[in-house]
């Protein structure tokens, strides 16, 4: 039978954030130089949970040194790592590889220093609440569900939990304080879930900017 949620979370649930820090990006980690997706992953768990990077260490060396035999391959009770674009018989060395740069972080104190998320993954870390703002309520379907942008930000805002609203406004400071270019904030808003355009005449950072007004001070409609 598959892993039990508390048991894969004891096994493998830091070896399950790395490898998610892979999606879209190359697993090209050389024992001289971690990858972007790697680095990524340093930056923000160093930043948010710098206790869990020893977890990983053990758990990427764990799994590496002990892969599922049949009988767990059977059962299904092992963690299976996904397609991450190396041949199978060199899996097993990358993984080591990805701990020894993690050892090398947590024993130098080597941290990546602060920069705008390079990996979707890294936009996902970094920005969590907005994500879910983004992609759960301007996904393709906000159209059919809404009646405009507005509509969709006080669905939200009244529908969920004051404290959490409050650590979106947060992110969204957050966020317009990078000063991007406004591609790199349409680029961003997208990697969040973000699957509309911003309501005309609003480029994506003066939307978001009349987000955090609409959550914060008087409800008016945008372009009043």
């Amino acid at each position: 039978m598959p892993l039990s949620p508390l048991e894969h979370d004891r096994r493998y649930g830091e070896l399950d954030q790395v490898i998610r820090a892979y999606t879209g990006q190359p697993a090209d980690d050389t024992p001289d130089e971690a990858s972007q997706a790697l680095t990524a992953y340093l930056r923000q768990t160093w930043h948010r949970r710098p206790w869990a990077l020893a977890i990983a260490e053990r758990q990427l060396r764990d799994y590496a040194e002990n892969p599922p035999g049949r009988l767990r391959l059977r059962l299904g009770e092992f963690y299976a790592i996904p397609d991450v674009g190396l041949p199978e018989d060199e899996i097993r060395q990358w993984l080591h590889c990805l701990a020894d740069h993690l050892k090398h972080s947590i024993e130098e104190g080597e941290v990546p220093p602060p920069d705008i998320p390079a990996t979707h993954w890294e936009w996902r870390a970094r920005f969590p609440e907005l994500g879910q703002f983004l992609g759960g309520w301007f996904s393709q379907d906000m159209p059919d569900e809404f009646n405009d942008h507005d509509a969709a930000v006080d669905d939200y805002r009244t529908s969920t939990d004051p404290h959490l609203v409050a650590r979106l406004v947060g992110e969204l400071h957050e966020l317009l304080t990078l000063d991007l270019d406004e591609s790199d904030y349409a680029l961003a808003v997208a990697e969040l879930g973000m699957e509309v355009d911003s309501p005309a005449p609003y480029s994506p950072s003066g939307w978001l900017a009349l987000v955090v007004d609409r959550l914060t001070g008087p409800q008016a409609k945008y372009g009043s």
